[in-house]
């Protein structure tokens, strides 16, 4: 065979090659247009229909709770009824001056002998022996995992201060303080993975760039009493003041906001009092809340969503009454969406919705972690 037959050949397959790529791009092209003119027209009947007004609410509470798919919302909605269906789901506004006598942190065995029992605690729960129970919970539209921690003191904050907030998930900041397990809160940025506003571990403002009205101080003070405390305006300084005068010793922020681009709530419990919700409250969503009962115990509670196990997620009263169930004097929401995670005993028990972290989580500045006993 010449070689001009050869190369005459080789150009022949190439051009046939190249034809049938042209025609396979072109079919997945129009496959994934026509799939999303589908969805568009389902999204717009459903947010012009009439009968379909209780799908309305949902998708655009729940589409406006998340960080970069807001703009669909605006896609099949105008500014005007956005504004219209978050007026008719919103949580009511909530008195958070805190009584802490409402909480009197009972007396916690140190740890005992391996091979001996744990008592029981005065709480229905029967702790293991590490004073920890772990609660699966099953909603209608979410699954949860409740980890309810005996002695509070233990609760702590962990970050990845020491680490110049190098990434790390969950996991990794569990391992770095030899913990337990944890669960994610607060708010920080996805690309410097920082904490937004401030931090505090361990009675140290490790992270503090000031604070803004509708920003809270979700944490334990020296008394390990669960506070949540709202900042208001200002810079450093009064952030420093708040940590100090209320001897905050591990705390994250966490924001309340209702409006066409920003969808967060903070308080849910205050003084054994749930809080008042109008419509849905707020979105279905992954949801990452803290609690503390009035024997002291924490419960730390995280749920699934944006279709992990096939589940939408859980809105603002959903985490209202679980944690009115488990008898929360005072809890507050930290966290929701992906970075929501929980990791205990050498495992996730819950994790983050997307696939590339479906056994694993976000990368993360910071969490609310346990010591082991």
């Amino acid at each position: 065979m010449t070689e001009g037959v050869k190369l005459g050949r080789g150009r022949l397959f190439r051009r046939i090659l190249l034809k049938h790529l042209g025609r396979l791009l072109l079919l997945v092209l129009t496959v994934a247009v026509a799939a999303a003119l589908m969805l568009y027209s389902m999204l717009r009947l459903a947010c012009r229909d009439p009968r379909f007004e209780s799908c309305k609410q949902l998708f655009a509470t729940t589409i406006l709770e998340t960080g970069a798919l807001k703009w669909t919302a605006r896609l099949v909605m105008s500014e005007e009824e956005i504004e219209a269906v978050l007026s008719k789901n919103t949580l009511e506004e909530m008195d958070v001056t805190m009584d802490e006598s409402m909480i009197t942190v009972a007396a916690v065995s140190p740890a005992v002998e391996e091979g001996e029992q744990q008592e029981a605690n005065a709480s229905e729960e029967e702790f293991d022996i590490d004073g920890i129970e772990i609660v699966e919970i099953h909603g209608r539209t979410y699954d949860a995992t409740l980890m309810i921690v005996n002695d509070p003191s233990r609760v702590f904050c962990g970050t990845t201060a020491s680490r110049h907030w190098a990434s790390s998930d969950l996991k990794g900041i569990v391992e770095d303080y030899d913990a337990i397990g944890g669960v994610n809160g607060g708010l920080y940025d996805q690309l410097r993975l920082t904490p937004y506003y401030f931090q505090v571990a361990d009675g140290e403002l490790v992270f503090n760039e000031g604070c803004f009205e509708g920003l809270y101080i979700v944490g334990f003070d020296t008394d390990n009493i669960l506070r949540i405390i709202p900042t208001g305006n200002g810079g450093p300084g009064t952030v420093r003041k708040l940590v100090e005068e209320n001897h905050i010793r591990d705390a994250v922020p966490f924001q309340e906001a209702n409006g066409a681009d920003t969808a967060h709530f903070v308080p849910l419990v205050i003084n054994g009092e749930p809080r008042e919700t109008s419509g849905l409250g707020s979105g279905a969503n992954p949801r990452t809340a803290i609690g503390q009962r009035a024997d002291g115990s924490v419960l730390l509670l995280v749920t699934d969503g944006r279709g992990t196990n096939g589940h939408l997620g859980a809105n603002a009263s959903d985490l209202i009454d679980i944690m009115v169930e488990y008898g929360a004097v005072n809890a507050a929401n930290i966290d929701g969406g992906s970075s929501s995670a929980m990791y205990y005993d050498g495992q996730y028990l819950m994790t983050s919705t997307t696939l590339y972290y479906a056994n694993s989580s976000y990368k993360l500045p910071a969490g609310f972690l346990v010591r082991k006993r």
